[in-house]
């Protein structure tokens, strides 16, 4: 299991000394795959930074450097440095809607402005009017492309805005040579001024497309209420949220959503934590119950403590787990870096070639529509949105579901397990023993049976005795008097005038209690930690999607097998101390096996960081679980077989999204180079090549949208 970021390009860095901090950088300025590279190279070659991931759907950079050498500054300068920026705001969505709101801006214009031209264009006149409305259109409305193409070249690389700044260029440079030296010569201020507008259109539905994307996780973290009842003095005053500390005293009325984690002190109530944790049954809350911000109460009133608030509630935990995995990086998208790091400059290449060819042909005007299409219809979005994309929308929805992946290695991870390894208990069992069977003798019933037994144990504080007297939850128990414990043998005590023992003994998977009645034998109660409601369903349902199960649990053999067998489980590894669970992941991970170890993430922390990937079963809210690669926000071993099916969901979508991106590219460029034409007389318009190239990137975006409306 790792955590690492991928490192891409640049001089590796020097391993960092003191202690090493990790920081999120919001981005603004890319337009590409390549700006995200570009970023990427000049942090990791600033002293100091250990590793730098940047995710161009995001539009975030994760770093991690040592704070005796590096610091916020100095990275921010780094990142400008290579003609980007960083905003201050902390506010993703207000940064989202400017972005969206500029782009609309210069889109209406170029639109506006471009319509004008294709008309003179297609009547062949008017050529000066064409050159100035074309002027506005490329070095307004599209200055952004022309300024990244110049820091580009200052930094001796090439990127999108290459390709785009180069075609659009070009047909301009040609066609105002045109005006200026004749009236023969043809102009192409039409398909430069179409170009830029196409491509702004591409990127406002990318950008929206992109907004939509993280919606799920912005969502969530809207829930927090903006203020809070506060008690001081003895009574209550509304303040803001930030202003609650930790030991405040709230209070909570009917239907309002509760602003802070905390402990309830005084009153009960139901709760809707179903934001938190994918859970759609009220939580019973009374005193001593912890509450957590922005679950909703139900019809009772009550205060609480505030235990914690700010970025240590659950619910800003959440958030933050859930930023940091869409903003890292999958293995599968290596592949993707790698080919987009070399391609800009092999496109280029390509162009001049075909610039070149089609010039020796004696075709000039053929030499530039190809040369400038091909620069177009390259332009590799849609390959740097392939993966990203995928992951932001997947762990987004993941979240939803209650399930919290802590980062793309682990998303990706997860669809490529063959063995699933469960630990028994607290995992595929409720973690508390529970009465199963009760067997009176004769004299006696089953409710008779329970009253002694559970009047008898109303004073233990063993496992079992708490077992009996939840059964008894209800019933009008009579008093105890010279309670007993019998160390290794069970209770004592005496009931209505009358001696009860209650000793007990292991048998095939659970432990049968005997309960005597002043010597006499009354009946006997089983007891064992019973199976959650939806083991044999998840464990069936796991087998059915090619996965080998297993269990793992510290419990002798003959347990541990009737408890497997109830369960439909066949491998069982039994008689496995804690210290040993992580050697018996690992013997199966010398067999060949990858590995989900699925537990509690306390006794199970070795096993569950050496596994392939670790599944925590959070136990409600409770998040704070380190081990796993993996936090399941709710102890509902159905989220098991969810996980591994949103995995694979993901890596469908995501190769579904390479092979497309790829395949694009392969076919398009041959097509805007006209190779084909001579035999088939095919061929790509530059302004066809940028509405291709817009689209390219917008069915990838959707693509990868599909994945919101995953169903368990």
């Amino acid at each position: 299991m790792s955590s690492g970021l991928v490192q891409l390009g640049g001089s590796k860095p020097a391993a960092p000394s003191g202690p090493v901090e990790s920081i999120d950088l919001q981005l603004t300025g890319m337009t590409c795959a390549g700006c995200a590279r570009n970023i990427e190279q000049a942090l990791q070659q600033t002293p100091g930074v250990a590793s730098a991931g940047v995710n161009f759907a995001t539009r975030r950079a994760t770093v991690r450097y040592s704070a005796t050498l590096a610091s916020r500054e100095k990275l921010v300068a780094a990142v400008r440095r290579a003609g980007y920026g960083v905003t201050e705001s902390k506010d993703q969505a207000k940064v989202e809607r400017e972005e969206i709101g500029a782009l609309r801006r210069k889109l209406l214009i170029s639109a506006l402005l471009s319509l004008p031209v294709v008309v003179l264009g297609m009547s062949h006149g008017a050529r000066w009017p064409q050159l100035v409305l074309t002027t506005v259109v490329l070095f307004y409305c599209g200055a952004q492309f022309f300024a990244g193409a110049w820091k580009a070249l200052l930094r001796r690389s090439a990127d999108m805005n290459t390709l785009v700044a180069t075609g659009t260029g070009a047909a301009y440079a040609y066609s105002a040579v045109a005006v200026a030296a004749s009236h023969h010569l043809p102009v192409y201020f039409e398909s430069a001024a179409v170009i830029v507008t196409l491509i702004l259109f591409g990127r406002l539905l990318e950008a929206r497309a992109r907004a939509r994307a993280s919606d799920a996780i912005r969502k969530l973290g809207a829930l927090q209420p903006k203020t809070a009842q506060v008690m001081r003095d003895g009574r209550e005053i509304t303040v803001p949220v930030e202003q609650v500390a930790a030991g405040d005293v709230l209070a909570i009325r009917p239907g309002e959503r509760i602003p802070v984690d905390g402990v309830v002190t005084e009153g009960a109530s139901t709760v809707d934590e179903s934001m938190l944790t994918g859970e759609s049954l009220p939580v019973e809350k009374a005193a001593g119950a912890m509450v957590y911000a922005a679950t909703m109460n139900g019809a009772g009133g009550f205060r609480f403590q505030a235990r914690k608030v700010g970025r240590e509630t659950v619910l800003a935990q959440i958030v933050e787990m859930v930023e940091r995995a869409q903003g890292s990086k999958a293995p599968i998208a290596r592949l993707a870096d790698i080919v987009s790091a070399r391609f800009t400059p092999a496109v280029i290449g390509v162009a001049l070639v075909t610039l070149a060819l089609w010039w020796a042909l004696g075709t000039q005007q053929q030499a530039l529509l190809h040369f400038v299409a091909v620069l177009i219809i390259a332009c590799p979005c849609a390959l740097g949105l392939a993966t990203p994309t995928a992951i932001m929308v997947a762990t987004g929805r993941g979240a939803e579901l209650g399930i919290l992946f802590k980062g793309g290695e682990a998303l990706e991870g997860a669809g490529r397990i063959d063995t699933v390894v469960l630990d028994k208990t607290g995992t595929l069992t409720r973690g508390r023993p529970q009465v199963i069977g009760i067997e009176p003798a004769a004299g006696y019933d089953e409710i008779s049976l329970l009253r002694l037994a559970a009047a008898a144990e109303r004073s233990s504080e063993h496992p079992y005795g708490k077992a009996i007297v939840e059964r008894a939850a209800g019933l009008d128990l009579p008093p105890a008097s010279g309670f007993e414990a019998l160390v290794g043998k069970g209770v004592r005590a005496e009931v209505e005038g009358r001696q009860v023992i209650i000793a007990g003994e292991s048998s095939d998977g659970d432990t049968v209690l005997g309960v005597t009645v002043d010597g006499v034998a009354a009946g006997r109660i089983r007891v064992a930690d019973a199976l959650r409601p939806e083991a044999v369903e998840t464990v069936a349902r796991l087998r059915s999607m090619g996965l080998e199960v297993a269990m793992l649990t510290g419990d002798h053999p003959r347990t541990a097998q009737a408890v497997a067998r109830e369960a439909g489980i066949e491998r069982v590894l039994a008689g496995v101390l804690p210290q040993d669970k992580a050697g018996e992941i690992e013997r199966l991970q010398a067999a060949g096996a990858r590995v989900a170890m699925v537990g509690d993430g306390i006794n199970d922390a070795p096993a569950l960081a050496r596994a392939s990937t670790g599944i925590a079963m959070g136990g409600g809210t409770d998040i704070a679980i380190e081990a796993g690669d993996i936090t399941l926000m709710r102890s509902d071993l159905a989220l098991v077989a969810t996980t591994v099916a949103l995995s694979r969901a993901t890596l469908r979508i995501i190769r579904q999204n390479l092979f497309w991106a790829f395949v694009y590219n392969v076919v398009g460029i041959p097509i805007a180079a006209g190779a084909l034409q001579p035999w088939t007389g095919l061929e790509l318009s530059p302004m066809f090549a940028s509405a291709a190239m817009a689209l390219s990137s917008v069915s990838v975006v959707s693509n990868s949208l599909r994945l919101r409306w995953f169903r368990r």
